[in-house]
């Protein structure tokens, strides 16, 4: 019995390739954008310790250096803050940039494996011919041979 061999096998085992590379890329972009939404909300944490100091030495007795200190440390992370809110949407946008090219890769496997999907259908059409064709040579040669 005949084997089957697709020709663009090595094209195929390429896209396959590209979209483990794609899938482990988006990963790792979204690891990132996870790393830096922590760093986020650890930098939103703190500021609202410090607005809490500055509030509660406020109230207390008035400790103007304490204030300053917080107020200062405030103004210092607003500024991280927006410097990370900057960093997040940078690690979105690659995000995003990652999933279209696991897309793109997803998809070209998937052509890939119809095509051979196709071709193995119309090897099993021409094996199917094939052995009708030696069938039918088979019946006549015993028919013709038959009278003899």
């Amino acid at each position: 019995m005949a084997k089957f061999l697709y020709s663009m096998q090595n094209v195929l085992n390429i896209k396959e390739r590209l979209e483990t590379q794609a899938k482990t890329e988006f990963a790792e972009m979204n690891n990132r954008l996870s790393i830096e939404q922590d760093t986020m909300r650890r930098l939103v944490k703190r500021m609202n310790m410090y607005e809490q100091l500055a509030k509660d030495s406020a109230t207390q007795s008035i400790d103007i250096a304490e204030m300053r200190r917080c107020n200062e440390a405030i103004k210092i992370i607003k500024n991280q803050i927006t410097q990370q809110a900057v960093r997040i949407r940078i690690a979105e946008r690659n995000v995003d940039n990652a999933m279209k090219k696991l897309t793109e890769a997803v998809q070209d496997r998937k052509i890939h494996e119809k095509l051979k999907e196709k071709a193995f259908d119309e090897f099993k059409l021409e094996l199917n011919a094939q052995e009708v064709k030696e069938i039918d040579e088979t019946v006549s040669f015993n028919y013709n041979n038959k009278d003899e």
